[in-house]
Parts: C-alpha cells; sequence; structure tokens
C-alpha cells in the first residue's frame, strides 16, 4: 500500500467515504455468500445434486430426480417430529 498526499480534508473524507462504501459491499458479498452455502447444504438439495449428477448413468433418473424430493418433502417433518417426542409416549 503506497502513502497517499492530500492537499485537503474534503480530499480524506472522500477518499474515507469510498472506504465505507466498499467494506459495506464486501460486508454484503459476504453475507450473501454464507446464506447461499447454507442454503445448498439442506438434505433436499444435497439429495438432488446427487441424482442430477447420476441420471446420466441411472436409465431411472427422471424418475427418481422428481421422486426423492417428493418424499423427503413428506418424509421430513414426519422424522423430525419422532426425533422431538419425549421418551415414555
Amino acid at each position: 500500500m503506497t502513502n497517499k498526499n492530500y492537499t485537503s480534508y474534503e480530499q480524506i473524507d472522500r477518499e474515507l467515504e469510498i472506504l465505507k462504501i466498499e467494506k459495506e459491499i464486501s460486508y454484503h458479498k459476504l453475507v450473501s455468500g454464507v446464506q447461499k452455502t447454507k442454503d445448498s447444504l439442506t438434505s433436499k438439495n444435497i439429495v438432488t445434486d446427487l441424482l442430477s449428477t447420476y441420471s446420466s448413468s441411472i436409465p431411472y433418473g427422471a424418475i427418481i430426480s422428481t421422486a426423492v424430493p417428493f418424499v423427503l418433502n413428506r418424509a421430513l417433518p414426519f422424522v423430525k417430529n419422532w426425533f422431538k417426542r419425549k421418551r415414555g409416549n
């Protein structure tokens, strides 16, 4: 990083404003990247991605890739509720 020579406070203020905006942009990019990562790590997306990878080698890939998300949407709420039950019920 090089040293900059400023001739007025206005130049310094302008530079600080630019740096502040660049910082905000970087922060929003980071938040967006984290959100995309969280969205891609859901079980539904992982299974769908795996199936799309192997759909060319499986003759019934289109049927399976359609059926699995449907089954997951039906089964996951049941499984989550099953784990939330208290012992003895």
